[in-house]
């Protein structure tokens, strides 16, 4: 919600790096989304401060030592940053960029103390990330009217030259559109669907986008306006595997909202309700929502009047390694989403079927209960069928089980391990896995306690 403000609240120490600052002779302006955030009545955490009159981080970086731990990864570029108590402040030269070559390594930076703001605020993106904020004057400074354009709701680029040269802009747009319910500018739709059609989305590296993407699920109160942005731009065609989902029809009982698009963006909109508060994992449970359905275009068809996705969860894991790994090389984020796709049916296919302990305990070995059932209920939740309260039922069937063995977050710790039958006199072998397999079932299927187990082993096996 746009609040009309004449001034901004900033942390007190950095109040008093801003005076340490103007005392040597720099005039720092408060710039990007610390200024946005405060019309738009968020809270800020990060704060960006551009210097004038200036040219050396040299004297600047003597200052700020006073206060605080300094980080000089983006030093070379002009920028410092300062990690005092929960905050970061990022420091910036006043400064220019030219584009000399394709990726987003190909610009010349060109830093100058004696730019004035409005030359220096160019080379920034939408004119709501452009509104700078002196705090000795207590003056806003906004050369392209981004105070207007939040009052309107409106998201616009600066420049059209300028806005072309970094294509991570349409991710960029499309989390923004998302997160604080603006319009995009029908100019700067154009500019950025220009970007697409040109290609220039294959020279982004994976991790801006992933970023981008983080952004837009866990910020955002409904992430599916920004997918649908995506779509209307032709992003979608860089990610096959959600491409596919456009169109894939859905039987009418189970899911009369339609597509199986339509019904992932509302999954992904339900799992806002969801949000656990530990961002990576919240994440990661986003994405399983986005892939979970990811098999249903190559299994789908109809059956005697009825559309069916026969073995779609399996089928639906090779498509999501593959989407992942176009988005991400951490093979540990994947690796937890992938169960969660496979498994996605699971809670709701116990309860139904009144399925025993042992399945509970089953499904505890293949991946997080508490994970699956945020999941299984986003997805059963995520559409427009009448009777959702069936939803809360099957989930809370599960957890009680669960929880009630300590197994739902954790899982089942097998008591038997391979130590133990080292220590029963066995030389380790290929023969182990079945070995502790067979243990497993006794533990699951006959409620063996270790010894019990062990003396099975030593009866079976020796």
């Amino acid at each position: 919600m746009f609040t009309t403000i004449t001034t901004i609240k900033i942390p007190k120490v950095l109040e008093e790096i801003l005076v340490e600052l103007k005392s040597i002779g720099v005039l720092p302006i408060l710039v990007g989304g610390c200024v946005r955030d405060s019309f738009l009545n968020l809270s800020v955490k990060d704060y960006d401060i551009e210097l004038f009159n200036i040219d050396s981080l040299e004297l600047v970086e003597k200052s700020l030592s006073k206060f605080g731990k300094i980080h000089e990864v983006g030093k070379s570029f002009g920028v410092l940053i300062l990690s005092v108590d929960a905050y970061d402040f990022d420091f910036a030269l006043a400064r220019i960029e030219k584009k000399i070559d394709s990726g987003h390594r190909g610009f010349e930076v060109t830093t100058n103390g004696n730019l004035s703001f409005e030359e220096a605020s160019l080379r920034r993106d939408f004119t709501i990330n452009s509104i700078g904020y002196n705090y000795f004057t207590k003056e806003f400074l906004d050369p392209h009217d981004g105070i207007k354009d939040l009052n309107n709701n409106i998201l616009r680029h600066i420049k059209d030259e300028t806005f072309v040269e970094d294509p991570l802009r349409v991710y960029r747009a499309c989390q923004f559109v998302a997160r604080f319910g603006l319009k995009l500018d029908s100019k700067t739709f154009e500019l950025c669907k220009g970007i697409v059609d040109s290609e220039e989305l294959n020279h982004l590296p994976k991790e801006r986008v992933f970023e981008e993407f983080k952004k837009l699920f866990l910020k955002s109160k409904k992430p599916s306006v920004g997918f649908e942005l995506l779509k209307s731009l032709g992003v979608l065609k860089h990610f096959p595997e959600l491409e596919l989902l456009v169109g894939c029809v859905q039987d009418k009982e189970y899911h009369p909202e339609g597509d199986v698009w339509v019904h992932t963006m509302m999954t992904i909109d339900q799992m806002v309700e969801y949000k656990t508060g530990n961002s990576y994992r919240d994440l990661y449970l986003f994405y399983a929502l986005l892939c979970h359905d990811f098999g249903k275009p190559f299994c789908t068809q109809e059956i005697k009047g009825h559309i069916t996705s026969h073995k779609h969860e399996a089928l639906g894991v090779e498509p999501t390694i593959s989407f992942l790994q176009r988005v991400t090389n951490e093979k540990k984020f994947i690796e937890k989403i992938v169960p969660l796709v496979r498994n996605h049916l699971t809670p709701f296919q116990l309860y139904k079927s009144e399925s025993s302990i042992k399945a509970v305990k089953r499904l505890s070995l293949r991946c997080s209960i508490e994970d699956i059932c945020i999941v299984c209920l986003a997805d059963c939740k995520g559409r427009t069928i009448p009777d959702k309260e069936k939803c809360d039922k099957a989930i809370d069937w599960v957890l009680e089980k669960a929880r009630e063995m300590n197994i739902s977050d954790q899982g089942l710790k097998s008591l038997v391990q391979g130590k133990d039958l080292i220590e029963l006199g066995m030389k380790p072998s290929k023969e182990f896995k079945v070995i502790l397999d067979y243990a497993l079932n006794l533990q699951i299927d006959e409620n063996f306690e270790k010894e019990q187990i062990l003396q099975e082993i030593k009866t079976k096996y020796l």
